[in-house]
């Protein structure tokens, strides 16, 4: 029976996987096959290339936590499925052992600025409605808004040299409960919490994908950087507002370094 056909009615499912290798199994294969392992994955990332999805993206772990990262892209969830039993039949049996995975999907965020937020803003900068200028600032924030919620649901990361990865969830505790303040509140909130984001462009380009009621975390956050003190610091600086202040939990953080599969195996010395 062929798998069936999932889709969401918007976005896309991501997954995360971060895998070690068992050395002492590696050694012990024939020498023909690290070289065929090699090539199989070769052959499976160059067939999922696309520049949104599906599409397969191969790292090197940094810090020991792991030694390989994944990341698939997918529209439908058993072509996701496909690719990810794929990707381990590329190795030999016993070679390649799960140490972390993170199932999620692209989302709009519920706080997503609305027509009447443009208009807002743009009679806020004392325009007049139905004036030239008023017309032609409401088509740009417009227009700006649909790129910014398509990439958001159909992202075309860029393969910059660092990948980052962390899951997190918003506090439900005590008078830190973020599900008990009402929608203004959290709008305005995380309204300030993406202005320091955006003090970031050009260093760092983010995902954020959702994962409430489909894995152990809510979100899944993967930043991409040029350098390790962007990383550094855009989650320095995020610490100090009051969004992960006081109501952000965070799981593990993983960093990587991306690299096609040759020079995975070179860096690994496979």
């Amino acid at each position: 029976m062929a798998a069936p056909t999932v889709k969401l009615s918007r976005g896309i499912h991501v997954m995360h996987l971060f895998y070690r290798i068992d050395r002492a199994t590696w050694k012990s294969l024939p020498q023909v096959e690290p070289k065929e392992t090699l090539a199989r994955l070769q052959k499976l990332s160059e067939a999922n290339n696309a520049p949104s999805n599906p599409r397969l993206t191969s790292y090197v772990n940094v810090g020991g936590k792991a030694d390989v990262a994944f990341i698939i892209y997918a529209a439908d969830l058993a072509q996701l499925s496909s690719i990810h039993r794929s990707l381990e039949s590329c190795f030999p049996v016993g070679t390649l052992q799960p140490v972390y995975t993170f199932f999620s999907v692209t989302e709009l965020p519920e706080y997503v600025t609305t027509e009447d937020d443009l208009i807002r803003s743009i009679k806020a900068e004392g325009l007049q409605e139905g004036t030239e200028a008023y017309n032609q600032k409401l088509e740009a924030g417009k227009k700006r808004q649909a790129e910014y919620e398509h990439y958001r649901l159909n992202p075309e990361l860029p393969d910059w040299e660092l990948m980052a990865f962390y899951p997190m969830s918003k506090r439900r505790s005590g008078n830190d409960n973020w599900y008990m303040l009402d929608f203004e509140a959290r709008k305005k909130l995380m309204l300030g919490h993406a202005r320091v984001g955006r003090k970031y462009g050009g260093r760092i380009s983010q995902l954020i994908t959702g994962a409430t009621g489909i894995d152990d975390w809510e979100w899944g956050v993967t930043l991409m950087a040029h350098q390790t003190d962007a990383l550094k610091e855009i989650v320095y600086e995020m610490r100090f507002d009051e969004v992960s202040a006081r109501y952000g939990e965070f799981g593990p953080f993983y960093v990587n370094m991306r690299m096609q599969p040759a020079d995975i195996w070179e860096h690994l010395g496979l």
